[in-house]
């Protein structure tokens, strides 16, 4: 997916969550916000993005997100586990309705025989408890065509989620 495919991408999942009164927020690793900033790029997403976290590092994870030590330590930084623990700790540290986790290795280096390189876990969360996860093994790519696919793969979890979802109810003071 090319960048003009991503753009268009995220233009339609503004329009989603505008139509439904929804919020988002991201948590990233190996993107580094490249989600939340494809999505501000676009004028008019204000109303849509209420934030996004960009946790690099273990101790960013714990602090800003909540990621348990115990999770890092036993399945470490690239998991389904920690994915889901970031995308939960983002919606406990925002207004948002939905958030979506990235975490991965996008290469050159940091990999091992259990995580490859291109090795990316995805988790979209909701208020109403849902959540999705998705592994990714783009392989050998190179990093940035990890983190654009990574993008891609994120923007269609919440656009998947968010279809399924009914608008919330908002007192006066949320709005």
């Amino acid at each position: 997916m090319n960048e003009r495919e991503l753009r268009a991408s995220a233009k339609r999942l503004l329009g989603l969550f505008r139509a439904r009164g929804l919020r988002l927020a991201t948590a990233e690793s190996c993107t580094g916000g490249l989600v939340a900033a494809m999505l501000t790029e676009i004028a008019g997403s204000s109303d849509v993005v209420d934030c996004g976290f960009v946790t690099y590092s273990n101790e960013a994870k714990r602090a800003m997100l909540g990621v348990p030590a115990a999770t890092l330590k036993h399945h470490g930084a690239v998991s389904g586990e920690t994915a889901a623990a970031m995308a939960a700790g983002a919606l406990e540290n925002s207004r948002a309705d939905m958030t979506v986790a990235i975490t991965g290795i996008a290469g050159p280096g940091g990999a091992s025989k259990q995580k490859p390189v291109g090795l990316v876990h995805f988790a979209a969360a909701s208020r109403d408890g849902r959540l999705l996860a998705r592994s990714q093994r783009y392989g050998r790519i190179g990093r940035r065509q990890v983190r654009l696919r990574s993008v891609a793969e994120a923007l269609r979890l919440l656009e998947l989620l968010a279809g399924k979802t009914p608008r919330p109810k908002r007192s006066a003071s949320a709005a």
